[in-house]
């Protein structure tokens, strides 16, 4: 598990999206995760929407289905699962500002703005959890995967999609790469395949899997360098990436940091798949 050399924590989670705001909206729209290029065909918008898809397919999503989406951002995804598959969703983030959007945007969720390490669901309540690129954030990794358990009901189902390390990092693609990416994107920690899997059966889940997605989805990280350098050329984006004293626009240069660290495999995406036993 990788370890950024600053603690992180949900406030600070919290404030990287809330003081970001208006630049992840600018360059990556109400979806807030990696596209997914099945066929390399796909344009961005089609590419963040097939990435829900996949999870929708792979989650088995019913009419019906109870669905909790662990960090759901702008609620995106809540939306399409509502639209596609008439699932009742509740989502939960840090961030307010994200809620206020996600609100607006689809009244038929349920959106919190909760700390998933402390919610308050019923337990054995859901369907399915999901979690598009938020486990990342979370303090306490090990309850992550406790809290998913508790809310699900027996057989539900956990789909997890996940920015992860190379099992066995070389010191300089940690120095350079990894840990600077876990500082300056509020991750306080960034584990690999084997760490996910062993979390999951701690907490319990059983029928593990895990298909690598790394080739299908860096295309994003492209796709947002080029986004960001084209918007240097508006003054208001290069006051607020220049000018302004926001912690968190280092971020801005992360994005080339993530883009290498995905060509030189020191990093991974992929989904995992379980089931909560029947008790």
């Amino acid at each position: 598990m990788i370890v950024p050399n600053e603690t992180q924590d949900s406030e600070s989670v919290a404030k990287h999206y809330d003081s970001l705001d208006p630049w992840y909206r600018k360059l990556w729209g109400d979806h807030l995760h990696h596209g997914f290029w099945k066929t390399g065909k796909e344009t961005p918008k089609e590419a963040v929407e097939a990435l829900v898809d996949l999870i929708r397919e792979e989650g088995a999503v019913q009419p019906g289905d109870e669905v909790c989406d662990i960090g759901c951002g702008y609620g995106a995804t809540a939306k399409r699962l509502h639209e596609l598959s008439l699932a009742k969703v509740t989502g939960l983030s840090l961030s307010k500002k994200q809620l206020e959007i996600a609100r607006k945007k689809d009244p038929h969720s349920h959106f919190i703005l909760a700390d998933w390490l402390h919610n308050t669901l019923p337990s054995k309540h859901f369907d399915l959890a999901l979690s598009i690129e938020s486990s990342e954030h979370m303090v306490d990794k090990a309850k992550f995967f406790q809290e998913a358990y508790r809310v699900l009901k027996p057989q539900g189902r956990l789909v997890v999609c996940a920015w992860l390390s190379k099992e066995t990092p070389k010191p300089w693609e940690i120095k350079y790469l990894l840990e600077p990416i876990c500082r300056e994107g509020r991750l306080p920690s960034l584990g690999s395949v084997s760490d996910y899997k062993t979390l999951m059966m701690q907490a319990g889940f059983e029928r593990i899997s895990y298909e690598d997605l790394t080739s299908q989805v860096k295309k994003t990280w492209a796709i947002s360098g080029y986004r960001m350098l084209s918007e240097l050329k508006n003054k208001e984006f290069r006051h607020f990436l220049f000018k302004t004293r926001l912690e968190d626009r280092v971020f801005a240069k992360t994005v080339f940091r993530i883009l290498l660290a995905y060509r030189t495999k020191s990093m991974r995406y992929g989904i995992f798949k379980a089931i909560r036993n029947s008790s």
